[in-house]
């Protein structure tokens, strides 16, 4: 069981754009997909502070086409996969970072809009 928990993330939250489906060259079709979470707390004032999280999320084979089918922006879900931490040069040679999770499990939740 531990070793299932090393790189697990389980999140809630509002899909903040409609899934963007694509194929990659080898024909394996994979969604990218942004939730935000939201998180409320009292500052040391007392004052309410409310904080937007975004996400980037990655599905693919079944997941994608369940997102692309089901799923559109504003839907709140519940996601669990993995952290991915990638990294990139730019068009100027510049190295990006760039995290996202990937997806093992994808539920929809509340009624559909």
């Amino acid at each position: 069981m531990i070793s299932s928990m090393r790189n697990s993330v389980q999140l809630i939250g509002n899909l903040g754009l409609d899934p963007e489906v694509k194929e990659t060259k080898n024909g394996k079709k994979y969604a990218k997909l942004v939730l935000a979470t939201n998180e409320s707390y009292k500052d040391a004032n007392g004052r309410q502070i409310d904080e937007t999280q975004w996400h980037n999320l990655v599905a693919w084979g079944p997941k994608a086409e369940f997102a692309e089918k089901a799923l559109m922006k504003g839907r709140q879900v519940a996601v669990e996969g993995k952290l991915v931490h990638r990294q990139y040069d730019d068009k100027d040679g510049n190295k990006r970072y760039y995290t996202e999770v990937v997806v093992n499990q994808l539920m929809p939740l509340g009624p559909s809009q």
